[in-house]
């Protein structure tokens, strides 16, 4: 079976990744080479239970009218589930792991479709080209123009499409943004080895090996949310293997704070523990002068300082582990069935096998079989699809249960709102009015922009009404 690159992206109707839905999707394959075999384009329409974001708007500029056109998110959904389960599928794009491929896990999971095994199945696996653009960045930088804005680097896609050429069009246009990431990595390609060696780490069994050996040393740990500032790395030091989520690895950031000047508990409380999973960005290396170019020697020095205190207090180290290895989320009982596929655990066989002949029934045999569904939460998820794509086939009881859950939604208040499994409600037509006003009133907004939110705000308004 011949590997296939699919760069992908999406645009949203907001940043919650369990409430928000897909608006645009579109994908380049490619051989392993990096030589286009086909294209993909989607645009979604706007589901009944979800209230657009007018920061989104902004962003993408796809107006509120707009939203409305498109195939169903459920038809749309479909298509893209085969698309990156295709076998032998390499699914990426620009920051998809920090963003894009969570957001479609969610999509896939209320949409009655399997969220994970387009990261194993059939030889599939995902990539990120920015956490890989970070490593040329800071060791192999020829070959790229790095834009610069107020004094800095930026690694904005945008940025470095206007910067190197990659692609015409606006920017966060989905299609537009694909063409600008497949341009860039072909770019990266160009260098060779570098790029074999980075998608090594996006392999759960490479990453683990080339970690072996390096867990009882202080090491260098790169990644993207330690932001330009700190380089995109720290020293940290290995702590151990999480006792509840098993694919965690956590590591002590050692450049953070000076440990000696803090007591015990502040400690505890003021340390800073990166959470890594194996065949995900972070990226280790080895403490080799080779790569230690860009940490000043301030912050070598503390981190040394810091690893011989640790040396000489045992106990707190302990202390600190035990916290860390020990650590649970919270969970919050009223979780929406939207936002809890990481609360209910992995599906059974038999529940694969009834949401796979789910998609293959017409919609009256759809609602037959939800109500034979003895998984409770399934059949809860099957009931909302239900109503949102075909409300016409719902008992009136199930009809009046929608409804009731559409109102909590379209308020004017937030105090009922859904929440997410971080806690987060969602958004409601009110904080979206209230919103949209206070952009209108408080940003330096072009008039294309300003149209869009006045049709936005009119919509609505309408609806509130």
């Amino acid at each position: 079976m011949e590997p296939t690159y699919l760069f992908y992206d999406i645009e949203t109707t907001g940043l919650n990744k369990s409430f928000d839905q897909v608006l645009q999707f579109a994908a380049i394959r490619t051989d392993c080479n990096l030589k286009e075999m086909a294209r993909y384009e989607l645009n979604v329409r706007l589901n009944n239970d979800v209230v657009p974001s007018p920061s989104a708007l902004i962003t993408h500029q796809i107006s509120i009218m707009t939203m409305y056109e498109g195939i169903s998110e459920l038809d749309a959904m479909q298509k893209i589930h085969r698309w990156l389960n295709q076998p032998g599928t390499i699914s990426l794009g620009y920051n998809t792991l920090g963003f894009d491929d969570e957001f479609l896990r969610f999509s896939f999971y209320r949409n009655l479709l399997s969220p994970y095994t387009h990261q194993y199945a059939a030889g599939c696996g995902r990539m990120d080209l920015y956490p890989m653009l970070i490593m040329f960045y800071l060791f192999k930088p020829s070959g790229l123009h790095w834009p610069e804005k107020e004094g800095r680097v930026s690694l904005k896609l945008e940025e470095l499409n206007k910067a190197n050429q990659l692609a015409s069009g606006p920017s966060h246009n989905a299609m537009v943004d694909v063409e600008a990431t497949l341009a860039l990595a072909r770019l990266l390609f160009k260098q060779g080895e570098q790029w074999h060696y980075l998608q090594g780490y996006f392999n759960k069994r490479i990453d683990a090996e080339r970690m072996q050996g390096l867990y009882q040393d202080n090491v260098l740990m790169i990644d993207v949310k330690l932001g330009y500032q700190a380089s995109y790395q720290c020293p940290v030091l290995f702590l151990g293997h999480h006792q509840h989520y098993k694919n965690q690895l956590l590591w002590l950031r050692l450049d953070h704070v000076n440990f000696a000047t803090l007591s015990p508990t502040e400690i505890v409380e003021k340390m800073y523990v990166i959470h890594k999973k194996l065949g995900e960005p972070h990226f280790v290396l080895p403490l080799a002068p080779r790569f230690l170019h860009h940490l000043s020697q301030d912050r070598l020095s503390l981190a040394k300082t810091n690893t011989e205190w640790l040396h000489h207090h045992p106990d707190t180290l302990q202390a600190i582990a035990d916290y860390s290895l020990h650590y649970q989320y919270p969970v919050y009982p009223n979780t929406d069935i939207d936002a809890s596929l990481y609360i209910q655990g992995f599906w059974s066989n038999r529940d694969e096998k009834i949401c796979q002949t789910f998609h293959t029934l017409e919609p009256i045999k759809k609602a037959d079989l939800t109500h034979q569904i003895d998984n409770a939460q399934l059949r809860a998820i099957a009931m909302r699809l239900l109503g949102r794509h075909y409300p016409d086939v719902l008992t009136s009881a199930q009809t009046e249960a929608f409804s009731a859950y559409l109102a909590t939604i379209f308020s004017s208040q937030a105090e009922g709102a859904p929440i997410d499994f971080k806690g987060t409600k969602r958004l409601t037509l009110g904080a979206a009015l209230a919103e949209a006003i206070s952009l209108k009133n408080n940003s330096n907004l072009t008039q294309q922009t300003t149209a869009l939110l006045d049709e936005y705000v009119s919509h609505i308004s309408r609806c509130a009404g």
